[in-house]
Order: structure tokens, then sequence, then C-alpha cells
């Protein structure tokens, strides 16, 4: 049967051994690009010199016409910039060696929870300084997994079996000596390219802001940013949004600022289009060719792009299918009894050879007659291929000399990568507050949204209840004033849940980087939002409270503010645990929305707080709704210490006034406790939103929701 499979794809497949050859071997006069290392090669560790910091050479870039050119249409990979590429100056990076030997790596099985399921099965493999090492295969193949065990960034529910070796020594990478670029661009929109970088380095480096500039503007140069250094990432104020492309070099260069030795990228050419993609790894290329090690992984690429790898690790349901240099992998594929056809790309033939989900396209085009042509390339068992490329492979050559190349390079310790330093935490904590407060200043769903909201219905309610007159038939009705007010100002606050999302995003990615932390975060958050939501309560509670004809006495206007400002802060604690906990902005607005309900109905205005039902209700809703102690608060502002006259005689105090359907203390103190409550609450929502930030709660989540599903199933099929 697997003879009679590989019979019937070679023949879908013409001799391409000699033409594909032709199309990938490096040009005549091309001897200035830097030749991939051989498996001969062995490192001369003496005559490696690791320094921490980045030599800049006064050459010019490397010439273009070293890289074969891709197309007519490209004759030069970095026409499009030009003027930053003359610009730019060569950077010298010691890199480093990378060696991995019999990795496996296995999740935590959710039927057995137990770490069962193999997703890297026995991988081995190297990667070289100066060289792009890509790690491609299918869906589901293993593939990220294999990068993240390499990096030492697997997730809890993950362990890793085997061994890494770091320049001949078995170790992790230490900080600062590597970066990691993930699939999905996390960047802040509001911010321009060069102060998202500057950021970064401040939050990452430690050292003076002077020397952190010219490490900006090296990574602006190293990455081709220098045309769009100055424009916001977002697009805002009449800018267009930085395509695709160039928000994938920003979140690399972002990782540049830290002058890594290593550099891992998942996906670098997700969701970019061809030119965008070969732009793209032709700067990788002139990257690694300054000495960075760099390893990223690659579902498919173009016939342009697959000719800049130097090494391929192909990967299929977790087995190594091949490791070795990419012509080699060619030749692999054709000794196999899989040509790669002329005028087909290799990765594109890789992947149909070794891909399952193309067996669904072989049922369901069995009996599909084509005018254009037959799908006999396509009608091959893929299992078969898989295990024939595999059995072929450990029986191969290369197999070999892979083994023997991580036999060398282990032999002999090289230099020890040291951890750079970290910026301190009250520098963290600066820089966080600085930026949130830019970000606020140009974010309208953040800032401008929000506020516009609270004057517009602080000007309808106040107008609606204005001229009431402060006899005794008015005491209800400003109550019923200031409850709407507060409720109202609380609810849309989930205005802002696009903005508090955004940011807890950018704490995680930060924090995983290492480049944040929980306490550092939290703190930066709240001095920022200070100003921000002191200004909104101000302003409206203000323009509320003089329209419905409170109290003019300065004591009693501040309370009011205060009290508005003290809710919003306590607020926006539990926004950011709700933000922290979905990450969505419909389960998020949902959420708070029905929270705000229920804090509205047990505040003791549509009922009296005594006559609510114990259970639940009384103790512990009404008790940890913002509105209880907000209403009841303003309430005794306004009213404790005042009577209305009954009569030409008879007078009655206002907290009397007021008992008959809302229920106040007479104390003086009593408003003191209230605006207390909120303060302990706005502190307490922050201890809270702590602890899930610190014992990283998300992940936990995830765990127990695959728990959960695997139950489920299990209870299902009994």
């Amino acid at each position: 049967m697997e003879a009679a499979s590989s019979d019937q794809y070679r023949s879908s497949s013409s001799s391409a051994s000699s033409p594909v050859r032709r199309y990938y071997l490096p040009k005549p006069g091309a001897g200035a690009l830097r030749r991939p290392i051989s498996f001969e090669d062995s490192p001369d560790w003496d005559d490696i010199h690791l320094d921490d910091n980045i030599h800049l050479a006064a050459s010019a870039s490397i010439d273009s016409s070293a890289y074969p050119s891709p197309s007519p249409s490209l004759p030069s990979a970095s026409a499009s910039g030009a003027a930053s590429a003359s610009a730019c100056r060569e950077r010298k990076v010691a890199g480093a060696t990378l060696v991995w030997k019999d990795l496996t790596v296995s999740s935590l099985s959710a039927a057995t929870n137990r770490f069962s399921d193999r997703l890297v099965k026995s991988s081995n493999g190297y990667a070289l300084p100066a060289t792009l090492t890509v790690i491609m295969g299918p869906a589901r193949s293993g593939k990220s997994t294999l990068l993240r065990a390499i990096a030492g960034r697997l997730s809890a529910t993950q362990r890793m079996y085997g061994e890494v070796f770091v320049n001949g020594a078995k170790s992790r990478l230490p900080y600062g000596s590597y970066g990691y670029v993930d699939r999905d661009d996390v960047l802040i929109d509001s911010l321009t390219v060069r102060e998202m970088l500057y950021f970064s380095a401040l939050l990452q480096l430690p050292g003076f802001l002077s020397s952190k500039k010219s490490i900006v503007e090296d990574a602006i140069a190293a990455m081709s940013l220098g045309d769009h250094a100055d424009k916001l990432i977002g697009g805002h104020c009449f800018m267009k949004r930085l395509p695709n492309g160039e928000r994938r070099r920003v979140s690399i260069a972002r990782e540049l600022v830290m002058r890594p030795h290593v550099l891992f990228i998942d996906e670098p050419l997700y969701n970019l289009d061809s030119v965008s993609a070969l732009l793209l790894m032709v700067t990788l290329k002139k990257l690694a060719s300054t000495g960075c090690t760099i390893i990223f992984t690659m579902y498919q690429s173009s016939t342009e792009v697959f000719g800049l790898f130097d090494r391929i690790c192909l990967l299929s349901n977790g087995n190594t299918l091949f490791f070795g240099e990419t012509l080699a992998c060619l030749q692999h594929f054709s000794n196999a009894g899989f040509p790669c056809p002329i005028m087909q790309s290799p990765s594109d033939h890789f992947l149909r050879a070794i891909n399952t989900d193309f067996d669904r396209i072989i049922a369901m085009c069995k009996n599909l007659q084509d005018d254009q042509g037959d799908f006999s390339s396509v009608s091959m068992d893929t299992a078969v291929a898989i295990r024939t490329l595999e059995a072929t492979y450990k029986q191969s050559a290369e197999s070999v000399a892979v083994e023997s190349m991580i036999a060398k390079l282990t032999d002999k310790e090289g230099p020890y990568l040291k951890s750079k330093g970290k910026a301190s935490d009250a520098t963290r904590i600066v820089v966080l507050t600085w930026r949130s407060l830019l970000i606020m200043s140009r974010d309208w769903k953040y800032y401008w949204s929000r506020l516009a909201l609270y004057m517009f219905i602080a000007l309808s309610i106040g107008t609606t209840f204005s001229d009431i007159g402060h006899s005794l038939s008015s005491v209800m009705v400003r109550v019923s004033a200031i409850f709407a007010f507060v409720s109202f100002v609380i609810l849309l606050s989930v205005s802002g849940v696009p903005a508090h999302i955004d940011e807890v995003k950018i704490y995680c990615h930060e924090e995983t980087n290492r480049h944040s932390g929980a306490m550092v975060f939290l703190l930066g958050h709240v001095l920022s939002s200070i100003p921000f939501l002191f200004l909104v309560s101000i302003s409206s509670s203000l323009v509320f409270y003089y329209l419905i004809g409170l109290r003019n006495e300065l004591s009693l206007v501040m309370y009011f503010v205060v009290t508005i400002f003290m809710c919003l802060l306590a607020n926006e604690a539990l926004m950011m645990i709700v933000a922290y906990i979905w990450l969505e902005t419909y389960k998020c607005t949902i959420t708070l929305v029905c929270l705000y309900v229920i804090m509205m109905l047990v505040a003791g205005y549509f009922r009296i707080r005594d006559t609510l039902p114990y259970a639940v209700w009384t103790y512990p809703l009404s008790f940890i709704s913002f509105h209880t102690y907000v209403v009841q608060g303003l309430v005794e502002n306004e009213y404790v210490g005042t009577s209305f006259a009954v009569g030409q005689i008879r007078s009655i105090p206002g907290v009397q006034a007021v008992r008959g359907s809302y229920d106040i203390s007479s104390s003086a103190s009593a408003k003191w406790v209230n605006l207390l409550a909120l303060l302990l609450m706005a502190i307490g929502y922050r201890i809270v939103l702590y602890m899930l930030l610190r014992l990283n709660a998300r992940k936990h989540a995830r765990r127990l929701g695959r728990w959960r599903s695997c139950w489920s199933g299990i209870h299902s099929s009994v």
C-alpha cells in the first residue's frame, strides 16, 4: 500500500530535482552573503567574544545584491526603505548557539490529570549565530510548542523532557539575552512607533534616558521603520493606521531594544500579504547577518521567502520529519519518493505531503471531474507519506549529521550568557503612569467619550429636576435625582471597557516577557487614573449639583465631589477585575451591566434596605453595592442638620422627612462612615485584582475549563 501510494504521488509530480536546485542555489557572485555553517563546522568558542553592547560600525549596510532578486518587481528587497537603509548602521551582535536534544513536550490530560498528551516527540536540532532557522509544519503540528520549549516559556499545563543547551552549556536563556515575539501583535494604538519603543526601553533597561534614545533609534533603523517612526500605530487625528507589515516590524523592534543574542518569533508572516512578507523576511535576513540567532515558526511561505532560510525543522503531529539545510530538505523529499514539482513552492509541496487535512479534500474531489485537469496530485494517503518521510529521515545521512553536530556543539562549553539588568520597580511605576496618562489624553475610548457621556447625563438629569424649590414636597424629588445621577454615572462607565481590556492585554504581554509585574501595573494604573477620575467627577458633579439646587456650602459641595470620585475609583477596580477575567468587550459589558442593576435594586431606593430579604439581598449584596453608600452618603450630606416647616409653627428635621422612603442616619458623622466604606471598597477590589494578577488566574481558569469540558463529554457519553 505504501509503495502504491508513493508511486501514485511520484507519477503526479514531475522529476523536479534539477530544476528546483536551479531555483534555490545561490546565484553566482553572491559570495557576500554569509553562507550557512555546514554540518562539518564546529564552534571555536575562543574566537567568539560575547559583548552585551551592540557595536555600531561605520560601514554601510549590507548590499542588497548579496541576496538573490526574488522577483522582477522587487529588484531590491529594501527598495521601499531606501532612505532609512542609507542611514542604517551595521549592528554587530554576538549570537548564541542553541541545541535541543531529545526534546519532548507533554500537555496535561484533562481525563487522567497527567502529562500524557505528547505535543512534540523527541525533537533534535540546533540554531547557530547569523542564521535563520525555521520550524515549519501544518496546523497543530507542534511548531509553536517547540519554539516555546526552546525559549523556556511553556505554560503550567505543559511539561518538557529532554535537554536544551546554550553555547554548549545545559542552561536556560537568562533575562535580556533573548527576545520573544508572539504571533498576535499587542501594541498601543495611541502611541507613535518611536514612543512605543521608547517606553518599552524604559521598562526593560536600566540606565539613563539618553542612552535609551540611541538604542531606540538603532531598533528603528534595524527594522526599517524610519519612515513610520512618528506615526501613530493605530491611527488618530486623521493619520492612517499602520499596515500589518509595519505593525509586525514594531513588535519585533520592541524586543530588539534589549539587544538580544537570540530572537524567537512565532509566525512572523501572520496576516501579511506576499510583498509585506518578503520585505519582512529580507529585513530579518539582514538582522541575522549581524550575528543574531533567529528562530521562528511558519506555516508556509512563498518561493522567494523560502530561499532566505538557512535551516528548516519540519514537523507533523509532533514528529520531526526533517532537520537540516533547506536544499537538503528538497533532496530528502525526492529521495523519499516525493520530488517537488517544477513551478511549485517548496513549502507548499512539503505541507501538501504531510498535512492530514488534505485527506478531506481528497474525499471531496474523488468523484469530481475537472475540465482543466485531474486531481492526481492530491490523491495520496497523507499518513503513508508522513510515515515514509519519518522513516527515511531516521535512516538518512542528514539525521546522522545532525547528531554529530549536536555532539560537537555540546562537547565544549562556550561563553556564558549573563543576565542583563532590569529597570527598577520605581522607574517602571513612573513609566507606566506616564504612558497611561499619555494614552488617556489621546484615546477617545477612555477619556473623551466618558467625559462627554458624564457631562450629558449631568445636564440631562440636572435640567430635568431643576426649579423644584426647597419645600417638604421636593425632598423625595431630590433623592430621586441623586439616585438617578449616581446610577447613570456608574452604569455609563462601561464605555471604558474597551480601554481597560487593552490595558490588561498590554499587561499580560509585558508580564509574560518580564517587563512588568502585578504591583507595578496596579500602582501605575491607580496613579494615572486618579487625575482623570477626579476631573470627570468634579466637572459632572458641579453641573448636576447647582442645576438641581442643592445646598450652596463649600464643604457640602466638596463632599459631593469626593464621594462621586471615590465611587468611580472603586468602580474602576471592579471593571479591571472583570476585564481581566473575560478579556472580551461583549462579556465584560454584560457582566458589569448585570452587576450594576443588582446594586441598584439593593441600594435602598426601590425598597428600604431593612425590609429587603436578609438572605442574599441584604447580606451580602446590599453591603457590596456602590450605590448603597454613595446615595446614602449624599442624602445625609444634604439633609442631616436641616429642617422643614410644617405650617406656621411646627417643623420637622430633614432626616425625618427623608425616612419615609429612604433610610438614613441622623448622626453628623454618618456620611463619613459611608465615604470610608467606599474607600475600603476601592482598596479591597484592588487587593482582589492584585491577587488575580499575582496568581495568574487566567491560566488556572483555562486549565479548569479543560477539565469541565472533559467531564461534560464523559457525562454525556454515559
